[in-house]
């Protein structure tokens, strides 16, 4: 596996399958967002890291610039339309355009139905399905302006099937499912293709700090391939569904749960 960016080994970073095309990411400070950054950098994007991390979205950035890419930091608190505005501007104000929206930002509560407070419910919605919906309110007019572009929302294996815990974060990730759809039939005239992925267990530090290690080890059993997925794969998923390869797809769900739900 390749060494990240930030790391001690820089890397020469070559234009590839994003070229030319600029890309806005929230949650991008670290994890699954900065990996999906990186490789987007790498494949030659111009990058907009979005997220309320600021001093790690900045370190981010900056390692993308370290190794020859081009990539700006702006602080993003997807819950808020004042931060999208200004998101969607400093994509167009730094790279003259916005090419990708990858909606990546959220967040994991596991409380089941009867134990989930009103507090916790309202923070899960405004994350993970309100953070969504604005991402592609503010994004489509910068798109529209392109000529067309690509949004990929980061949905889950949660958004598909339930399980005994996480009532919200079910309820968003299933949400955001069908609000790319809607979308997706709503734009397609205008060349703006919005789809959705479906991660698995993948190992970030939204998964270890909020699911025990039982109930991952349950999981990895479970699991046709018997093993958690990493940020470079799902990274992946969005790079193709980021580049013009997946230009006949849109209102699709791009499943990376290493089998899970084929059962």
């Amino acid at each position: 596996m390749r060494s990240q960016l930030c790391g001690l080994r820089k890397e020469t970073i070559v234009a590839g399958r994003l070229d030319d095309k600029v890309a806005l990411i929230s949650g991008a400070a670290r994890g699954q967002g900065a990996a999906e950054a990186r490789l987007f950098a790498r494949e030659g994007a111009k990058v907009v890291i979005g997220d309320i991390l600021d001093a790690e979205a900045e370190q981010t950035a900056a390692g993308i610039e370290a190794a020859g890419g081009a990539a700006v930091h702006v602080h993003l608190d997807v819950t808020q339309e004042a931060d999208w505005r200004e998101a969607v501007s400093a994509a167009v104000g730094s790279f003259d355009r916005l090419n990708v929206l990858v909606n990546n930002a959220g967040i994991l509560r596991m409380e089941g139905l009867e134990e989930t407070t009103i507090e916790v419910w309202n923070e899960v919605i405004a994350v993970n399905q309100t953070g969504v919906f604005l991402g592609m309110k503010y994004a489509i007019p910068a798109m529209r302006a392109a000529g067309g572009g690509s949004i990929i929302n980061i949905s889950s294996t949660s958004g598909l099937i339930g399980s005994p815990k996480a009532s919200a974060y079910h309820a968003s990730k299933g949400a955001v499912r069908l609000l790319t759809k809607s979308a997706a039939i709503q734009y397609a005239s205008e060349n703006i293709r919005i789809n959705s992925v479906h991660p698995g267990v993948i190992t970030t530090t939204m998964v270890t700090e909020n699911v025990d290690a039982d109930t991952r080890a349950l999981f990895e059993q479970a699991t046709p391939l018997g093993r958690e997925g990493t940020v470079e794969e799902v990274a992946n998923g969005a790079l193709y569904l980021a580049s013009d390869e997946s230009s006949y797809m849109t209102g699709a769900e791009l499943i990376l749960d290493g089998g899970y739900t084929a059962q």
